[in-house]
């Protein structure tokens, strides 16, 4: 049913753990281009369901044909999980078919929202991607909590070394209190062990690398400034009542925070974790549909990117996706954008899309919400002297 096969690495004694596992597509490796890049689109928070599947698919293939990225990484919330499991399958059919259609390889992990209802669980959904041959989606099985969790190596362009890699994460959906998710311990005691290992195969050099996930990490607080109060622009602490916090203009900023960021309430370590091996250069979360900024914090950006789905005629700032660069050539950067539907179509191109409904709704609406927000924006800074809202990254 896979489309990968799991290379187990033995790192009992090196490691303190059985077994870590590599995914490499065998049919399809994945490794940088000849011209040394390698492109990433990062799409989330699809919620497909019965009311935007065929709009959503529509605007995502477009996306692929202007982007043509080398991987596609899907975090989570991605299709109504609906009572009947055929139906499901229909929503992620389409979904799946769209980078069939293009040879583009997948990889999917969840959200909060996956499993919570329907008659699927995370392992059945899992084990349905990967009946298409463009997924490179991982089904850790037992090994670890979740479902999805799994890393991505990216050789090089002559294809003789691992260049660079990519971990995806399933962030989970739930605690006991009803609170969201979060990588758990062994998740992350698989991270530490699997990054020591390319250490290894990398001649004892660290391997650099982008994470994704669905839920957002704690730490994102530290990043952020605390404000005096509830200001514009300024959102409350998601557990912390009556903590309002806000971009700090001391930081690294990029993009525009729209509401509070959605971390789990209870943290195993994993950004500790990634500050102490030091090769993760970003984590990439999804889930708070609005947001589409990173801030800089201990040398790791934590980034979150727009939800990926059409939504009728509301609200078509919310929605877009983000696309990653790297160049194998120095992998301790990255080159980042977020793309709004409004930017990739607008009334100067819909020659490009002739009568398609969708295609004049995200123009039409776009217009006129980014007046208003742009307008809103400067409005703010001019009263307030505050910048809230930096260049995209």
């Amino acid at each position: 049913m896979k489309k990968i096969i799991s290379v187990l690495l033995a790192v009992v004694l090196v490691f303190g753990l059985s077994v870590s596992a590599f995914a490499i597509d065998v049919k399809q490796p994945l490794k940088f281009g000849e011209d040394g890049k390698f492109s990433i689109m990062h799409i989330t928070d699809t919620h497909l369901d019965s009311d935007n599947v065929d709009d959503s698919v529509w605007l995502i293939g477009q996306a692929l044909d202007r982007e043509n990225p080398d991987l596609v990484v899907i975090t989570g919330d991605n299709v109504d999980n609906d009572d009947d499991a055929e139906v499901t399958k229909g929503y992620i059919t389409k979904l799946m078919n769209t980078f069939e259609e293009r040879n583009i390889p997948v990889a999917v992990t969840f959200g909060n929202h996956d499993s919570e209802r329907g008659a699927m669980s995370r392992e059945d959904l899992m084990a349905f991607y990967n009946t298409f041959s463009c997924s490179v989606s991982v089904d850790d099985g037992p090994l670890l909590t979740g479902c999805g969790t799994y890393n991505l190596p990216i050789m090089s362009s002559d294809g003789t070394k691992i260049k660079f890699n990519v971990w995806v994460f399933d962030s989970n959906d739930y605690d006991d209190e009803g609170e969201y998710g979060w990588v758990k311990k062994d998740q992350v005691e698989w991270y530490k062990a699997t990054s020591d290992a390319l250490r290894l195969l990398n001649g004892g050099e660290k391997v650099y690398s982008l994470a994704f996930q669905h839920i957002i990490v704690p730490e994102v607080y530290d990043a952020l400034k605390k404000a005096d109060g509830k200001t514009v622009f300024a959102f409350e602490h998601i557990f912390n009542k009556g903590d309002y916090y806000m971009f700090d203009p001391e930081n690294v900023n990029y993009g525009t925070l729209n509401e509070t960021p959605c971390s789990g309430k209870q943290n195993d370590g994993q950004f500790d974790a990634m500050v102490e091996k030091g090769d993760v250069l970003a984590i990439f979360t999804g889930h708070d549909h609005t947001n589409a900024f990173g801030v800089r914090h201990k040398d790791i950006d934590i980034m979150n990117s727009l939800s990926t789905r059409y939504n009728g005629d509301a609200f078509s700032t919310q929605y877009g996706y983000r696309m990653l660069v790297i160049d194998e050539n120095d992998t301790s950067t990255y080159e980042s954008k977020v793309v709004h539907w409004y930017d990739m179509i607008t009334f100067e191109n819909m020659a490009e899309f002739g009568t398609n409904k969708t295609a004049f709704s995200v123009a039409f609406t776009g217009m006129f919400q980014k007046f208003f927000q742009n307008l809103w924006r400067e409005m703010v800074s001019m009263f307030t002297g505050r910048t809230i809202s930096y260049p995209d990254k």
